[in-house]
C-alpha cells in the first residue's frame, strides 16, 4: 500500500528529527581513502561566543547547498566544522560573567582567569555549534576544530617562530591604536572612522625670551600635556624668525622646540602645529626626524597618569574640559571653531580609540604580499564578485605592517621570552630552559597574546594537519572555495591568501565567493543594538529551516544586498507546502490506483525510476516528454548556476520547474491519465509521475534538505540507502532531451494562458465554461491544439474549443488576443464591452511600440552589434519580427472595432 503523509506540512516536527539523524549517522564523515573528484571547504569560524545570526545563515545555507550538490555529484566532499576562540569578545564576555558574580577577574589573575574561560567554553560556548547542527549543516562533525586547541596552538607557535626566524617577525615601539575599552592595542583594520561634529582649539604658547606667542589649534586639547615641540613649515615667512628658539609649554610650564619640518600644513589653523609624539602618528613620524622626547600622558583606561602633572587621574575627557578651562582662565585660549573630524572608533565597543605609543609585536606585510598579489593576478584564485578583486588588489599594493600582539590573557601566547637580567628575547616553539643570548635561566614569558585573525589566517591548512603532510592535508588541500562575507576581505581573505602561499607554496582556495549584507524589509542593515536585527533561530521556528534556506538562496544575487522579509519568507513556506501537498497528491491518488492490482513497488522502485520516460504504444507522450525536456533544461541551469556562485539563479530555476512545470503543469495535465481506463496507460502516467517527483527532490535536497530528505523515505529506496544526501544529483540523459516536445508544450501553454489573461480581463467565474475559437496559419501549430484540444479545454475551464481556418475566424465578435503564432477569441455572449477593449487594445499597442523602438535602436546600434554574440542579436532579431506581426494584428483589431464603435453611434 501507499505511505501514509501527514495532511499539513509541520516543519518543526520534521527537521529536529532528521538533524540528529545526519549527525548521529555520521553521514557527512569524509574519507581521504575514498576515489573521486575532491570538493574541500573550510567553515569561516563563528566566535565560540555567539550564536547564529543572519549573516551566519546566509553564509552557511550556501555552503552546504555547494557541499550537497558536489556530494550528491559524486565528489569525495570535506565541510570541515570549528569555532573562533576569538580573543577580544570572549575575554569581554567571560569578564562581564564573572564580574555579575562578584569576581574581579585582575583578582584572580591570568591562571585563574583561563581556567574560568575554558570552562565557560565547555559549558555555554558551544550554542553556536548545536545551532549549526540543528540547521542541518551536513558537515564532517568527526574533524571539529578550535583555534585554540593544543593541535592548532601548535601550528600558531610553528608559524611564529618561522616568521620570526625569517625577520618578518619583530618588536618595535610605535605609534598604535589603543581602546581604552577593551585595554588591548588593534590593528588598523580593527578600528572604523565616523565623521563627527567636534571643535578647534586655538592655544596660545608664549615664545620663551620674547613677548610673541605662537597660537596653535588641536582638536584633542588634553594631549597638550604631553607635547614635546611646536613645528612650522621651512618656508613660512610668518615664523621663519621663531625656527631655533623655544615655546613654553601651557599648564606644564615645559620649554619645548620650535622646528621646522615641511610636513606641516600651512593651511590648517596657524599653520604652526603642536607636536606629542607619543599621542599621534604624524607627530611620532616627525618626532623621530627631529629625536624628541615621548612623554604618554594617559594610563591604559585613557585617564591621565602622573606625565600629565595636575590633571592626574582625570579621564581624557574631563581633562580636556578643566584644561580648557585653566587655559581660558590664564588668558592663553584664543578661540574656538567648529570642526568636522574623522574619529576612530574601536569596532567592538565603539569606544574612541585612543593614538598610543606602546611597544608591541608587527608582522612585515609587503614581502607576504607580494606572492599573494600575484597569484591572484595569475588567475589561482577566482574572485566572486569581480569588483572585489580590485579592491583586493588596491589595499594589499599599499599594506602596511600588521600589530599582532594584543594585551589579553585569553589566545595564543607570543612564544617569546626575556631574561630579567638584560631583556634578551627567546623565540623558540617549546618553553626555553635559558636565555639563548647569555644563558640565563632567570626568564619570563611574554605576556601578550596573538590578535585573533593571526591563527584565522592559517585555518584552511592548520585545520588539515599542517605541517605534518597527513593524509587529510595531501587529499583536501588546497581547498576548494572559500565562502565569506566581503567586510572580511582584508580582516581575513587576504591574510589566508598570504598565509597560506608562504607557508605552503599554494593558495588555500581555487575561489572565494563574498555574500552581501542581509537588510531589513526596509532596507536597513540589521543590528542587535538597533533592534533591527532579526533572530534566524526564532525565524527558522516560526517558517520551518528550508523555507529560510530557499528564501535566503533565492535573494542572493552576487554584489546585491539581501532584502528579507515576512512576505519573502511566507512566499518560501508556500512553495515547501506546495511540494508537500504534490506529494500527498501523489499518494492519496496511488491509494485507488493500487486497489486495481498495482503496488507501489512496481510504479517506483529505483530500477523502475531509472528507466523513465515510458512509452505507450511506442511513444512517449507529450505530456511527459516535455516534462522530461524541462528536467533536462532545469539540471544543467542549476549545475551551471551553482558552478558559478549563482545560488539566485540555481534557486529561480528549481523553483520554477518544481512549482511551475511539475505542480501547475504536469501534475495538472497527467491526472485523467492516472486512473484511466487504459490500464497500460495509467501505469505509464504513475511510472513517469513518480520518477519525475523523485528527479525534483533530488534537484530540490541541497536547497530544501530536511523535507526532500522526508519525502525521498517516502519512495522505495535500493537496500541500504540512508539517505536522499548520498543519493545522486539527477543526470541528464540524452533521452530526456527532446526539442519538439518543448515547442509543442510550449504552444500549449501559450495557448492556456492567452485564454486564461481572457478570463482574467473579463472577471468571469473560474468555474463558469465558456466556448474559444482558435486559428492560426501554421499547419504545425493547428496539428498540435487539435491533438492537445481536450488539455487546453480543461485548463482554460472551455466548454468547447473550435480550431477553425484563419479566414472562417470572426475577429470582430467577442473577446480576442492576438500573437504572432495565432488567434484566440472568446465567444461568451457578455464576453466583450467595445470602449474598454478599444482602451485595452490602445495600451497593449503603446507597450508594444515601445518595446519594437528599443530593440531596432539596440539592433541599430553598430557599436553593439560588434560587441553582441550572434546568439543575442538573431535572438533579438527573431522577438522584433515577431512583435511586429502581433502590433500589424492589433492595428487591424483596432481598425474593426472603432469602425464597429462609430457604425454604432452613426
Amino acid at each position: 500500500m501507499a505511505r501514509e503523509i501527514a495532511k499539513t506540512y509541520e516543519p518543526q516536527q520534521i527537521e529536529p528529527r532528521w538533524a540528529e539523524f545526519w549527525v548521529k549517522e555520521q553521514l557527512f564523515k569524509a574519507d581521504a581513502q575514498a576515489p573521486g573528484p575532491v570538493f574541500s571547504i573550510v567553515i569561516p569560524p563563528p566566535n565560540v561566543t555567539g550564536s547564529l545570526h543572519i549573516g551566519h545563515m546566509l553564509e552557511h545555507t550556501e555552503i552546504d547547498i555547494l557541499t550537497r550538490w558536489y556530494r550528491m555529484r559524486g565528489y569525495n566532499t570535506l565541510y570541515l566544522p570549528g569555532t573562533d576562540h576569538a580573543g577580544i569578545s570572549t575575554q569581554r564576555v567571560v569578564v562581564k560573567y564573572l564580574a555579575d558574580q562578584g569576581i574581579s577577574y585582575q583578582k584572580i589573575g591570568r591562571e585563574e582567569f583561563e581556567k574560568q574561560v575554558w570552562k565557560w567554553k565547555e559549558e555555554a560556548g558551544g550554542q553556536i555549534t548545536q545551532q549549526m547542527k540543528g540547521i542541518g549543516e551536513s558537515c564532517d562533525w568527526s574533524r571539529e576544530r578550535f583555534t585554540l586547541s593544543p593541535k592548532l596552538s601548535k601550528v600558531v607557535r610553528e608559524v611564529f617562530v618561522r616568521l620570526y626566524e625569517e625577520g618578518l617577525i619583530y618588536r618595535a615601539t610605535r605609534l598604535v591604536n589603543w581602546c581604552p575599552d577593551c585595554l588591548t592595542v588593534l590593528s588598523d583594520l580593527e578600528v572604523v572612522h565616523e565623521e563627527r561634529q567636534g571643535h578647534l582649539w586655538y592655544i596660545k604658547y608664549p615664545v620663551v625670551g620674547t613677548s610673541e606667542f605662537l597660537t596653535v589649534a588641536t582638536t584633542r586639547p588634553e594631549t597638550m600635556l604631553g607635547d614635546t615641540a611646536v613645528a612650522v613649515h621651512p618656508q613660512d615667512e610668518r615664523y621663519k624668525h621663531l625656527i631655533g628658539k623655544k615655546a613654553l609649554l601651557p599648564l606644564m610650564n615645559r620649554e619645548i622646540p620650535i622646528v621646522a619640518d615641511e610636513m606641516v600644513d600651512r593651511e590648517f589653523g596657524t599653520g604652526a602645529l603642536k607636536i606629542t609624539p607619543a599621542h599621534d602618528p604624524n607627530d611620532f613620524e616627525l618626532g623621530k626626524r627631529h629625536n624628541l622626547a615621548e612623554i604618554d600622558v594617559m594610563t591604559d583606561d585613557a585617564r591621565m597618569n602622573a606625565n600629565a602633572g595636575a590633571y592626574a587621574g582625570l579621564d581624557r575627557f574631563a581633562a580636556r574640559k578643566k584644561i580648557v578651562e585653566d587655559l581660558k582662565a590664564q588668558g592663553l585660549l584664543e578661540k574656538i571653531t567648529d570642526h568636522t573630524n574623522a574619529i576612530g572608533l574601536c569596532e567592538r565597543s565603539k569606544t574612541i580609540v585612543e593614538p598610543r605609543i606602546s611597544t608591541q609585536w608587527f608582522c612585515k606585510m609587503k614581502p607576504l604580499a607580494e606572492p599573494a598579489i600575484a597569484s591572484v593576478e595569475r588567475g589561482e584564485i577566482l574572485m566572486v564578485p569581480e569588483n572585489r578583486r580590485q579592491e583586493y588588489f588596491n589595499w594589499m599594493r599599499n599594506i602596511r605592517d600588521w600589530t599582532i600582539s594584543r594585551q589579553l590573557w585569553w589566545g595564543h601566547r607570543i612564544p617569546a621570552w626575556y631574561c630579567r637580567e638584560n631583556k634578551h628575547i627567546t623565540v623558540v616553539r617549546e618553553t626555553p630552559a635559558k636565555c639563548a643570548t647569555c644563558g640565563s635561566v632567570n626568564l619570563e614569558q611574554d605576556p601578550d597574546v596573538l590578535d585573533t585573525w593571526f591563527s584565522s589566517a592559517l585555518w584552511p591548512f592548520s585545520t588539515l594537519g599542517w605541517p605534518e603532510k597527513t593524509e587529510d592535508y595531501k587529499k583536501y588541500y588546497p581547498t576548494s572555495l572559500l565562502i565569506t562575507g566581503y567586510d572580511i576581505l582584508f580582516f581575513w581573505v587576504a591574510r589566508m591568501i598570504m598565509m597560506g602561499f608562504h607557508f605552503t607554496g599554494q593558495v588555500p582556495f581555487h575561489a572565494v565567493a563574498m555574500h552581501s549584507l542581509v537588510r531589513t524589509g526596509s532596507g536597513e542593515k540589521m543590528s542587535k543594538s538597533k533592534g533591527t536585527g532579526l533572530d534566524p533561530v526564532a525565524l527558522n521556528q516560526q517558517y520551518g529551516t528550508d523555507a529560510m534556506r530557499f528564501c535566503l538562496a533565492a535573494s542572493a544575487a552576487p554584489g546585491t544586498d539581501i532584502v528579507l522579509s515576512d512576505d519573502k519568507l511566507a512566499s518560501a513556506r508556500n512553495f515547501a507546502n506546495k511540494i508537500w501537498n504534490a506529494a500527498r497528491f501523489l499518494f492519496v491518488n496511488l491509494d485507488k490506483f493500487e486497489q486495481g492490482g498495482a503496488k507501489l513497488e512496481e510504479l517506483a522502485a529505483p530500477e523502475v525510476r531509472a528507466k523513465a520516460p515510458y512509452a505507450v504504444a511506442g511513444k512517449v507522450p507529450l505530456v511527459d516528454a516535455w516534462l522530461f525536456a524541462r528536467l533536462a533544461t532545469t539540471v544543467d541551469l542549476v549545475n551551471d548556476a551553482l558552478s558559478n556562485y549563482r545560488f539566485h539563479e540555481a534557486a529561480q530555476g528549481v523553483y520554477q520547474f518544481f512549482w511551475g512545470d511539475f505542480c501547475d503543469w504536469y501534475i495538472e495535465w497527467v491526472k485523467p491519465e492516472l486512473q484511466s481506463a487504459d490500464r497500460e496507460r495509467a501505469t505509464v502516467a504513475w511510472k513517469n509521475l513518480f520518477a519525475a517527483f523523485d528527479a525534483a527532490l533530488r534537484l530540490l535536497h541541497p536547497f530544501m534538505p530536511f523535507l526532500t530528505e522526508e519525502l525521498w523515505h517516502q519512495l522505495p529506496q535500493k537496500k541500504g540507502a540512508k539517505s536522499i544526501a548520498l543519493d545522486r544529483f539527477p543526470e541528464v540523459e540524452s533521452r530526456w532531451k527532446n526539442a519538439d516536445a518543448l515547442g509543442d508544450a510550449a504552444q500549449i501553454q501559450e495557448v492556456v494562458s492567452a485564454l486564461r489573461t481572457i478570463r482574467a480581463d473579463l472577471k468571469l467565474d473560474p468555474k463558469k465554461k465558456i466556448m474559444a475559437e482558435f486559428a492560426t496559419t501554421e499547419k504545425e501549430t493547428s496539428r498540435i491544439i487539435q491533438a492537445n484540444r481536450e488539455t487546453v479545454e480543461r485548463f482554460a475551464v472551455l466548454s468547447e474549443l473550435l480550431v477553425v481556418p484563419k479566414e472562417a475566424f470572426a475577429a470582430k465578435n467577442g473577446a480576442v488576443r492576438s500573437t504572432a503564432a495565432f488567434d484566440i477569441r472568446v465567444t461568451h455572449s457578455d464576453a466583450v464591452h467595445v470602449p474598454a477593449e478599444i482602451t485595452r487594445l490602445k495600451k497593449e499597442m503603446d507597450g508594444l511600440q515601445k518595446a519594437i523602438a528599443a530593440k531596432e535602436r539596440q539592433l541599430g546600434d553598430d557599436t553593439f552589434r560588434s560587441r553582441a554574440p550572434e546568439k543575442i542579436v538573431k535572438g533579438l532579431e527573431g522577438t522584433l519580427a515577431q512583435q511586429r506581426i502581433e502590433l500589424g494584428k492589433l492595428r487591424n483589431r483596432l481598425r474593426e472595432l472603432d469602425g464597429g464603435s462609430q457604425a454604432a453611434g452613426n
